[in-house]
């Protein structure tokens, strides 16, 4: 039977052991530097575009340097301005469609592939619901804001601070004032009660989280130790929660951390997933093909789904190629050994992408990669069956759908923060803004969406996972997801401390921020803990009153 993981000791060290090789893994993704590459460069500023005014211009200004703007596999800066001066209108929809395309592929990554392998560790680790909740299904739920802020803090350029920040800081304004206050509203009639002690939980450590990232922002500077501190009070809130559920003989924590991480996929606000997931069954099923259980369906709902099917296709392809999946629904032997076969072939492309090594090096490192890939291969086909998934040794292949489902993840957040950073430099905004809105908004709209539904059809326990949602999220994002950030950055500068450029106007943000949390405080406690139209209204017009600061600070600069 393989290896019995009936201890809940051994799959507390498992998960430990997991998430600390996930952050040493991301070192792959980075590439080492001096501590004077920890700092902005003055030299080759892409805002000089600024002062020239025509595309052949600009083309020859950036063919001129070296790429000026934070770079993932494609220069978005010279590809639009070298390759469509005579349709300017034409290259900038093509970056937006991508834009859109980016966040469907980090949302659906994080939620059908690395969700879904934290998923089935911590079944079979054998973890309890709330440790599961706060440990690996958070991590899988934050994943999209977690790369987002590796990437922006750990990329090749680390001039983007200010993307990663704003981004954490705007998705959480976004779920705590948007999220709930919607929700408030749309339940006014109901009048749900909120339960006091988790509301309180929640609500003390998210103003701890947000009082310690307010004093890294005013002191400029974090070291190793102090960006550990940081992260560490995460694991402070793990502890309290399962503390309290233990000893406190707190129930309704375990039931609503096992529900917030039971929700659709991050993916909804772009393509429905009931169409969506029927077409891609047909693909993993090895059968390429439009799959209609019901001879009554009109004919444009088939064409609906072939024409999603193929627009998702070179999306999905090279994921299903690459990412080992085990479950029972979607289980295929040719596509889980040609997975297994292709993904050390991936890495070692990543590998010699990012270090640039001789030519060489670079065909030792494919060569081993493709040996390896190809002994996996023979090995999963000799030990696995046609119809089932196996049963036996189940830990590694879930373990390469976590690292594989990293990877990608990464890859997509790496793009996606390239882009925006570029499109900052086309249109003149600043990339914090377009952290601070658009990133956080692609990031938090599958929150609004799902939480919302939950809280409207799932009576008033629906309506208090939904809250409790609301809160446990930006907790991890801001304490975990920005902390192991800030520790994978200055462990690159250790002993010496990294510099963060103080930006009165993110303190302004987070000044909102706590605004937000204390409204939804008094006025639950005077209503007795009831939601209502009152606090919904309240926490709209304290983030439209910060979105509309910021943007009017935003085109002050630009003019």
């Amino acid at each position: 039977m393989g290896f019995s993981f009936s201890s809940n000791r051994f799959g507390y060290l498992t998960v430990t052991f997991l998430l600390v090789i996930s952050c040493l893994l991301l070192g792959f993704f980075t590439n080492p530097v001096d501590s004077s590459a920890l700092r902005p460069k003055s030299e080759h500023d892409c805002s000089a575009l600024k002062h020239f005014h025509d595309y052949k211009s600009k083309c020859a200004y950036l063919k001129s340097i070296d790429p000026c703007a934070s770079q993932g596999f494609f220069d978005y800066l010279s590809f639009l301005y070298c390759n469509f001066e005579g349709f300017p209108i034409l290259g900038q929809f093509l970056l937006f469609l991508w834009l859109l395309l980016l966040f469907y592929l980090l949302g659906h990554t994080a939620s059908e592939y690395f969700c879904s392998s934290l998923e089935s560790l911590s079944k079979l680790l054998n973890l309890s619901p709330t440790v599961a909740g706060v440990t690996l299904l958070s991590l899988g739920n934050g994943a999209p804001d977690l790369f987002a802020s590796l990437v922006s803090f750990m990329g090749e350029s680390k001039g983007t601070y200010d993307v990663g920040l704003n981004t954490v800081v705007g998705g959480s304004g976004f779920v705590t004032c948007v999220v709930v206050g919607i929700i408030s509203i749309s339940l006014h009639k109901r009048r749900v009660r909120i339960e006091r002690a988790a509301f309180i939980r929640d609500i003390c450590f998210f103003c701890a989280a947000i009082g310690s990232l307010a004093l890294i922002l005013v002191y400029g500077k974090i070291n190793f130790w102090g960006a550990l501190g940081f992260c560490s009070l995460y694991a402070v809130y793990v502890a309290f929660v399962v503390l309290s559920w233990r000893f406190g003989g707190d129930q309704g924590a375990e039931s609503d951390l096992e529900s917030i991480h039971k929700r659709g996929s991050l993916s909804e606000p772009i393509l429905q997933r009931d169409g969506l997931e029927e077409i891609e069954d047909g693909v993993v099923n090895g059968e390429h093909q439009i799959v209609d259980d019901d001879d009554d369906h009109p004919r444009y709902y088939y064409w609906k789904r072939l024409v999603i099917w193929a627009i998702t296709l070179p999306l999905n392809l090279p994921r299903i190629l690459t990412i080992p999946v085990v479950s029972e629904d979607k289980w295929s032997k040719p596509l889980a050994v040609a997975s297994v076969t292709f993904a050390p072939v991936l890495l070692s492309f990543l590998w010699n992408w990012k270090r640039k090594p001789t030519s060489f090096e670079a065909g030792v490192v494919y060569l081993i990669g493709c040996l390896i890939g190809i002994a996996l291969g023979f090995i999963a086909g000799a030990t696995t069956k046609k119809l089932t998934p196996p049963k036996k040794w189940l830990l590694p292949w879930l373990a390469g759908g976590f690292v594989m489902s990293m990877t990608w993840s990464y890859i997509s957040a790496q793009e996606l923060v390239a882009l925006l950073t570029s499109l900052g430099y086309i249109f003149g905004v600043s990339p914090s803004i377009l952290g601070l809105t658009v990133l956080a908004w692609g990031n938090s709209i599958g929150d609004l969406i799902t939480n919302l539904t939950m809280a409207l059809h799932d009576g008033n326990e629906g309506a208090q996972v939904a809250v409790s949602g609301c809160y446990a999220g930006p907790i991890f994002n801001t304490l975990f997801a920005l902390g192991i950030s800030l520790v994978g950055c200055a462990w690159e500068a250790y002993p010496l401390s990294i510099v963060i450029k103080t930006d009165p106007r993110l303190l302004e943000s987070l000044g909102f921020l706590v605004a937000g949390l204390v409204w939804s405080f008094l006025v639950l406690f005077s209503n007795r803990m009831r939601l209502g139209g009152v606090m919904g209204i309240g926490l709209l017009v304290i983030y439209l009153a910060s979105l509309s600061l910021r943007i009017m600070q935003t085109v002050g600069d630009a003019h």
